[in-house]
């Protein structure tokens, strides 16, 4: 399996058939955009794409990358009816709590705290619950976090789903800060590879990891270069 970290909250998972792209925030992501590669090249060859919630920020440039490469969407029901109608072809809708399976990976929706929408017309629209992400394939078990506040939640997460791997936010103000996502790591968790992401993107949130890895110190985190594929 090779986990590539995107930049933001964008990762891309390859297993042994399935290209799966994580929150595909690619155009207009700095950190992206550092690595002079363009969304088609990142995109070549990604069956699935799986969102976590609605922000912008995270959506990104799913419809393209649907549209040209035929990957089928799987996201809550509101995201997922919502980005059909924008022309997403393919759609697997689900909600908290659900498990789908795609072959040779499932993935299952947990609980997240945070929200899910985006601005039209001025208006703000509705794009139901934002979740997190449980990952199984090839014998792991990738649990992304989504935006997410610390939550007890997080006990039942790994009671159910027993996670190995985990894609944690870290930036603070729109998620957790490095305290509490290393307290997370700590209380709740036994992963053995911790990967920190939703920093250094825009001015307003922390620009490196440099606070967590002191905070989870002692603990497995892993800081990808961005658009390097990491062998897990």
């Amino acid at each position: 399996m090779k986990i590539t970290w995107l930049g933001h909250s964008c990762f891309r998972i390859d297993t042994g058939a399935s290209g799966i792209l994580i929150d595909p925030f690619l155009t207009g992501n700095p950190t992206f955009e550092k690595t002079g590669r363009s969304v088609a090249e990142v995109s070549e060859g990604v069956t699935h794409v799986l969102l976590t919630h609605g922000h912008d920020d995270h959506v990104g440039d799913t419809v393209d990358i649907c549209k040209r490469t035929g990957a089928t969407l799987v996201a809550v029901f509101e995201l997922a009816m919502y980005l059909n109608g924008k022309g997403v072809e393919t759609v697997d809708p689900t909600n908290t709590g659900g498990t789908v399976d795609h072959g040779d990976f499932t993935v299952s929706f947990t609980s997240a705290l945070h929200s899910s929408g985006t601005i039209v017309d001025g208006r703000m629209v509705y794009l139901g619950n934002p979740c997190g992400l449980v990952v199984k394939a090839e014998g792991r078990s990738i649990y992304h976090m989504g935006d997410t506040e610390i939550m007890s939640d997080m006990a039942l997460i790994n009671e159910v789903h027993a996670p190995d791997i985990g894609i944690v936010p870290i930036g603070d103000r729109f998620t957790m800060g490095a305290g509490t996502a290393a307290l997370a790591c700590r209380k709740y968790f036994d992963f053995k590879t911790i990967i920190p992401c939703h920093y250094g993107t825009f001015p307003i949130i922390d620009q490196t990891p440099d606070a967590f890895l002191k905070e989870a110190a002692g603990l497995n985190v892993v800081v990808p270069a961005v658009g390097e594929a990491m062998e897990l």
